[in-house]
């Protein structure tokens, strides 16, 4: 019997932010694995059987997915937003590189999903028009000094930031050193999207200058965005104000 992985991104939580695509490849397996919350947003059936890990295990997590599709299960992998940022996906390969060979042979299939930079961009205007890029402030993986030597270069660059993993109780500290950071780089009045639960019922937007930008603004369901330069922002009378930056750019600082 020939198994099957598929790693599904499922969007950043609300059902119609989960494409046609993945709705099917989770209809089509049989079991699946995934951060509890994540899997909790599933609409399985009884033939369905969940295998519910924490948010720390992603390693362990890929391995029993890949041992269970090995003995010819249908095995989902669950990310939320997009299983190949910052999530699932890379885990999985990681695995199979390190792994038994018989992992290398199974059916495949990374399913890509709405990922919270995105969701979050599109409820406050356009703030991703231009050149950006994503950093993850976790530094369970990487060196923080290497993080802040990311930030600086790509705030030099005039890059628009997304910032993924800003905050826990584990790591208190680093978003408010980030922003420390950027504040030397960055005009004082660059827009700061904090852009928390996207779509989901608990959404919550709110839109700063880089100098009222702080630290207790954010947790872990919250994806920041911090503007470039030239990132602008239009008052709008009795409505939320759009963030945007223009599709030219010039490099000149405001």
């Amino acid at each position: 019997m020939s198994g099957r992985l598929v790693i599904i991104g499922t969007g950043p939580g609300k059902l119609a932010q989960t494409t046609p695509e993945a709705r099917a490849a989770i209809a089509a397996a049989s079991d699946f694995f995934g951060y509890g919350p994540y899997l909790d947003r599933l609409d399985l059936n009884d033939g369905q059987t969940r295998h519910a890990s924490d948010n720390r295990e992603e390693l362990a997590r890929a391995k029993a997915a890949l041992t269970m599709a090995a003995q010819g299960r249908h095995v989902a992998v669950v990310s939320g937003g997009d299983a190949g940022v910052f999530a699932m996906a890379a885990a999985v390969c990681e695995a199979i590189e390190h792994g038994p060979q018989e992992w290398r042979t199974l059916d495949l299939e990374i399913v890509p999903g709405l990922t919270a930079m995105l969701a979050v961009a599109a409820r406050v205007g356009a703030p991703l028009g231009h050149d950006f890029c994503a950093i993850s402030l976790s530094d369970n993986l990487k060196p923080w000094d290497l993080i802040e030597t990311r930030l600086a270069a790509a705030a030099g660059a005039g890059f628009v930031i997304a910032l993924y993993n800003p905050i826990s109780r584990a790591r208190p500290w680093q978003l408010g050193r980030a922003f420390e950071l950027l504040s030397g780089i960055l005009p004082a009045s660059t827009p700061v999207v904090f852009g928390r639960a996207a779509g989901r019922p608990d959404e919550r937007m709110a839109i700063v200058p880089l100098n009222e930008a702080r630290a207790d603004m954010a947790d872990m369901a919250t994806c920041v965005i911090i503007g470039s330069p030239e990132t602008r922002m239009i008052e709008r009378p009795g409505k939320s104000p759009l963030v945007y930056a223009p599709r030219s750019a010039s490099g000149a600082a405001r």
